[in-house]
């Protein structure tokens, strides 16, 4: 089913170059043929590696392997949305939400999904776009939230939340966090947020230790444009993190602008997968108390 598969790690972790030894071992098997992403393949001690740039794994591959945590699977999917490619992870890092596959039964899911017996999910991106006045724009992408914060100072904000050019309230709090479902049980969900099923089409906008009692998370559509406008950004320097790997800087005239960006990225997991399931295997919901 798949003629050609990208392969990208996590650098730093020998358990991580195991993994990807053992993944590149059952493509190959299986005469599926391998491009490497070329800062993974500096790491492996296999040689004659067809190596290339990350931007052209999703041109070149049918499906693209990511090795790693969910950190890696949200760096890999902002960069490679556009390309329309399926994902697969393998998870070698914490929670594993995104990565589907365990490490120890690599070959046998791996080799499942390669003829065609795998679940598919399609995971909506979050686009952040920061306006300045003079009308330029820093932009990127998000697969699971875009957080406005008051930087590496510890300084609370004021801001002004526009939902649809709809004014919905001022707020002084440490910062505001703008999810997608598929972030929902992130970053969000440690600030009270609620846990959204990844097919929903929504937003949840979730304030960060906002200075009032009657603060709550809200969920809105997922075609809504959201607006924040921070009114105090002279004081400090706000910045709008997207899932806390890309920054942009907010300057004290500036719009940041939240929407959905048209491109799906396509997740792969192999047959079984339970979103219910991760829920209660990674949150903890099948403990009882006492141990009963």
């Amino acid at each position: 089913m798949f003629q050609t598969a990208g392969v990208v790690a996590r650098a730093g972790s020998e358990l991580v170059r195991d993994s990807t030894v053992a993944v590149i071992n059952t493509l190959q098997s299986r005469g599926v043929r391998v491009l490497v992403e070329e800062r993974t393949a500096q790491m492996l001690p296999l040689k004659g590696l067809d190596c290339v740039p990350r931007d052209q794994l999703g041109i070149q591959s049918d499906l693209i392997i990511v090795i790693g945590g969910d950190g890696s699977l949200l760096g890999v999917g902002r960069d490679l949305c556009d390309c329309v490619k399926p994902i697969l992870g393998v998870n070698r890092g914490g929670l594993g939400f995104l990565a589907g596959v365990a490490p120890d039964v690599i070959d046998a899911e791996l080799s499942r999904v390669l003829t065609g017996d795998f679940s598919a999910e399609d995971h909506f991106l979050l686009q952040a776009e920061v306006v300045e006045e003079n009308g330029e724009t820093k932009r990127s992408l998000a697969l699971n939230d875009v957080v406005i914060h008051a930087g590496g100072v510890s300084h609370m904000l004021e801001f002004s939340v526009f939902v649809d050019h709809e004014w919905v309230y001022d707020q002084r709090g440490d910062g505001l966090i703008v999810a997608s479902p598929t972030g929902s049980t992130a970053y969000a969900l440690s600030a009270g947020g609620p846990i959204m099923h990844p097919s929903l089409d929504a937003i949840v906008i979730v304030p960060m230790f906002p200075h009032t009692l009657t603060s709550r998370p809200l969920v809105v559509s997922g075609n809504s444009e959201i607006r924040v406008r921070v009114k105090n950004a002279a004081l400090t320097l706000p910045k709008a993190s997207c899932d806390s790997q890309v920054h942009l800087e907010v300057a004290p005239s500036a719009m940041l602008r939240i929407r959905k960006h048209p491109v799906p990225l396509r997740l792969l997991f192999p047959v079984g997968h339970s979103f219910y399931g991760s829920c209660r295997s990674k949150l903890d919901w099948a403990t009882r108390l006492g141990g009963a």
